[in-house]
């Protein structure tokens, strides 16, 4: 998901992680920084990932964010992201 999405013109970084879902176990979530410049809405980017693989693999959630949390060498914090997300999830946004 990850490598398809990162060839959208738009999309400047990705990260794709697990969300808890009580139903499915874990769902999908992908995290999107915009080029600069670009504007985006997640169901642009929802549709170019259905156009390219199965329809399975389009994440349920998806979130455009102007920063990704890093570690002091420059490696992105999925566990943060994974704890960001559900935050946003408890309080009802999506």
């Amino acid at each position: 998901i990850e490598n398809v999405l990162i060839e959208h013109p738009k999309v400047a970084e990705v990260a794709v992680f697990g969300v808890s879902d009580p139903r499915m176990g874990e769902e999908v979530g992908v995290w999107i920084r915009l080029a600069e410049g670009a504007l985006g809405d997640p169901e642009e980017f929802r549709a170019f990932i259905g156009e390219r693989m199965s329809h399975f693999k389009v994440p349920r959630y998806v979130w455009l964010v102007d920063e990704f949390p890093m570690t002091v060498t420059g490696k992105v914090q999925k566990f943060r992201i994974r704890e960001m997300a559900a935050a946003c999830l408890r309080d009802g946004e999506t």
